[in-house]
């Protein structure tokens, strides 16, 4: 496991890509204080996304989404960011990686609700406009 550190390190992820999930390996989920979802998420996503060069993955230490584990943010310069929680490191690896594409495809972010895996429909905790370039 990397030390606390390198979570935040911004040189963790890719320069080019067009879609970054940050995922929050803070939370711990139920009675087991050391199983922490997000961290199994981002673990099963550096290696399904591991040549991927249009998707980063980066480990944050918290989205301030903690009674929802397992929350990921999707974001890209210019573009609006998706906060999305409530997702399962197995049950939800496709869907996590399919909404990152499309995200990665849509000029300003924003998928039509219809072309989003079930989770990004109900689950989303927030969206934010993007900063001006």
């Amino acid at each position: 496991m990397q030390d606390s550190s390198s979570l935040l390190d911004p040189r963790t992820a890719r320069d080019a890509s067009a879609a970054t999930i940050h995922v929050c390996v803070t939370c711990r989920a139920g009675e087991d204080a050391t199983l922490r979802p997000g961290l199994q998420l981002a673990e099963a996503l550096d290696q399904r996304l591991a040549e991927d060069e249009q998707i980063a993955v980066r480990r944050v230490e918290c989205l301030s989404v903690c009674k929802r584990p397992c929350t990921i943010a999707l974001s890209a310069p210019g573009k609006w960011t998706y906060v999305v929680a409530d997702l399962d490191s197995e049950k939800n690896l496709e869907d996590v990686v399919e909404a990152a594409r499309r995200y990665a495809a849509a000029p300003d972010g924003v998928v039509p609700w219809r072309e989003r895996p079930a989770p990004f429909r109900r689950n989303v905790v927030s969206r934010t406009p993007p900063l001006p370039l």
